[in-house]
């Protein structure tokens, strides 16, 4: 039995209980746009869990508005000269504002005619200053390593841009944080399988489609992170190619369900295919939780907001602290 100190993983466990209340509060700032009458184009800029949120956001913010919305690589600004960027906007993800390529970025998408949008959990941060609007993440001090309430919390600014951007969406992106709500305590009901699975696994697959593609890259992230396991993420219309094969091998697969009617066929394909395959296929659901009634990105939030107890109780019986991963920093400073 590996000794931990007393205190390991309450950072995470308290930053996990409050993620409910910060979504609650990101989505209903407040949010004053510059003019963006000739917006043609919308691109993301973030690494690590920010990116995932990010992924999440560009669903949402496509089916929404009808506009296009990719991710650009910070490198292109970090260490080259930009692209150009006219009638478009460049959404910069981070939760500190402070990681230099980041920086860098939303420096040259302004130099280069974007509108910049920062997202940030940090007031007054570099990221912030080259901006022309900010939105709050709003999720206070983040003690632990591994970012939590704080993707939850973009991915609620994320839902006030686009209430600020498509008016009609407000009243749904308020719904869904008062279903939201709902999850706070409650815990998954097939827990205690997912835990002996995940304490089995040596390889692990997290299958979304849509937002939930977003959260199962965050969700595969974490497992890398705090467990040292080795996790992946892929679509649900990708991952019955080549991927499949390693199902030959002992596999879990974990499918994050947003229960979006337009991706059921996709999920139900892909569960059916792993299962018959010899795989351990767990699918989940924000209603297995009680919470119904959300929008994709809330429902992708959800999922996150249900499996990072998950991650916590699985690095903690593997004798691993989760608030400090022994290879990371809170802030990473790539350029």
């Amino acid at each position: 039995m590996i000794d931990l100190p007393q205190n390991a993983g309450q950072h995470m466990t308290r930053e996990i209980a409050e993620a409910p209340v910060v979504f609650a509060a990101s989505v209903a700032q407040p949010v004053a746009l510059p003019d963006l009458t000739e917006l043609r184009a919308i691109y993301t800029v973030a690494r690590g869990s920010s990116d995932a949120a990010a992924n999440v956001l560009s669903y949402e913010i496509m089916r929404e508005t009808g506009l296009p919305v990719t991710s650009l690589p910070p490198s292109i600004f970090s260490l080259g000269e930009g692209v150009r960027l006219k009638d478009a906007a460049v959404l910069v993800v981070s939760q500190s504002g402070a990681s230099p390529d980041l920086v860098r970025s939303a420096e040259g998408a302004r130099a280069n005619g974007a509108t910049v949008l920062a997202l940030t959990n940090a007031p007054g941060s570099p990221v912030e200053a080259a901006a022309d609007c900010t939105l709050r993440i709003g999720a206070g001090p983040e003690l632990a390593v591994p970012a939590t309430k704080s993707v939850i919390g973009a991915i609620g600014g994320g839902m006030a841009l686009l209430s600020a951007l498509v008016p009609a969406y407000a009243a749904r992106a308020e719904a869904s944080a008062q279903a939201f709500a709902a999850l706070q305590g409650q815990t998954l009901p097939q827990t205690r399988a997912i835990l002996a699975a995940l304490l089995r696994a040596s390889h692990v697959y997290v299958i979304g489609r849509d937002t939930g593609f977003g959260a199962a890259q965050e969700l595969a992230l974490k497992l890398k992170e705090c467990c040292a396991l080795h996790a992946e993420a892929y679509s649900s219309s990708e991952v019955l190619h080549g991927p499949l094969q390693l199902v030959t091998n002992p596999l879990l697969i974990l499918i994050l369900d947003t229960e979006q009617p337009e991706v059921q066929d996709s999920l139900d394909t892909a569960e059916a295919r792993f299962r018959a395959a010899g795989g351990t296929v767990v699918r989940l659901r924000p209603s297995d939780a009680g919470a119904t009634g959300l929008t994709p990105a809330a429902a992708a939030a959800a999922l996150l907001c249900l499996t990072y107890p998950l991650v916590l109780q699985t690095a903690l019986a593997l004798g691993l602290d989760p608030d400090r991963p022994t290879t990371l920093a809170k802030v990473t400073e790539t350029r």
